[in-house]
Order: C-alpha cells, then sequence, then structure tokens
C-alpha cells in the first residue's frame, strides 16, 4: 500500500524538524506552520518546494549502506511515503489525504543539510535519487500519517501542446 509513513515540519531553516500526525495544506503555499509556506526555509528565491516527499524505503537504504539513520527527521523533508518510488511522481498529480500535489522536480541533497543534521555524510547518502522530490500543493486539505496516495495522472502541459501542434504544421 502507497501511504504516509511520518510527517515533518519546521518553523524555519534551521530548526529541527517536528514529527506531526497531521499537517494542513494550502493551494499555492505549502504546509501551514512549516518553514516553505512562511517563507522563512533555507533556499534561494529561485528554489523553492512548497512540500517535499521522501521514499521510507530510500532512508531504509540509507541506514542499512551508509549506517546513517535520519528517522528523526535529519533528511529534511516534510512527507515520508511507503510502497512508492517518488520520482515516478514528478510530472504526476496526485492525490494523499485531502491534498492534491503536482510533482515538480528532484529535491537533491545540499550542504545546509549535512550542517543540521550535525552528520558526516548525510548529503552524500541523500544522492542518487534518494533525496527526494518537491511538490506543489493544487489543492489543499488535511493530510495525516496512514493516509493513502493515490495517482491521478499526468500534469497537462499546454505549452508543450501548443509547441507539438506547431511542429506539426511547419
Amino acid at each position: 500500500m502507497r501511504r504516509v509513513d511520518r510527517l515533518w515540519t519546521a518553523p524555519e531553516g534551521s530548526a529541527p524538524m517536528d514529527a506531526r500526525e497531521s499537517v494542513w495544506c494550502l493551494a499555492d503555499r505549502g504546509i501551514a506552520d512549516d518553514r516553505y509556506c512562511l517563507g522563512t526555509g533555507y533556499y534561494s528565491p529561485d528554489d523553492v518546494c512548497q512540500v517535499t516527499f521522501v521514499a521510507g524505503e530510500a532512508l531504509d537504504e540509507i541506514r542499512e549502506r551508509f549506517d546513517i539513520d535520519l528517522t528523526d527527521g535529519r533528511h529534511r523533508r516534510n512527507v515520508e511515503l511507503r510502497g512508492v518510488d517518488v520520482h515516478d511522481l514528478l510530472g504526476q498529480r496526485f492525490r494523499v489525504g485531502e491534498a492534491t500535489f503536482e510533482g515538480t522536480r528532484p529535491r537533491p541533497p545540499c550542504a545546509h543539510v549535512e550542517r543540521v543534521a550535525a552528520e558526516e555524510g548525510v548529503a552524500r547518502a541523500l544522492r542518487e535519487g534518494r533525496g527526494g522530490i518537491c511538490a506543489a500543493v493544487v489543492d489543499g486539505g488535511d493530510l495525516a500519517v496512514d493516509d493513502e496516495l493515490m495517482v491521478l495522472g499526468p500534469v497537462f502541459d499546454g505549452e508543450g501542446l501548443v509547441e507539438a501542434i506547431r511542429d506539426r504544421h511547419d
């Protein structure tokens, strides 16, 4: 079953992550009371993620392969999912709980993650597809631990369609 395993928020970019049983997602903003939604996260203006997702299986692999346990939220991602490769959600619209998301891009690790985690090797361990993804909140709503994930389908790319039609007529 594809489901939410854990939820995490932090009020600002360097604050420890707080485990949550449920969160409220706001359309076009992120998770209420989380650093991304509040604008207090550690990122550049061009590097905005509303919500971040990571696979619980990737965290298992990190623990086994690198002997680093990130189950305390030091991975700095908001939603841990089980039963799905989160990269399969890129370019897809999906629902978890009452909220609907669009997978927008991979979320590779940065040096900041390792500094905040205070453990050497965290950034390296989150590479090679283990760092998760960013997603935009399309429709807000409640999101809770054990909520199931349902893929709704690909995100419509109107610009890509227009280009394809132009190419066909040229």
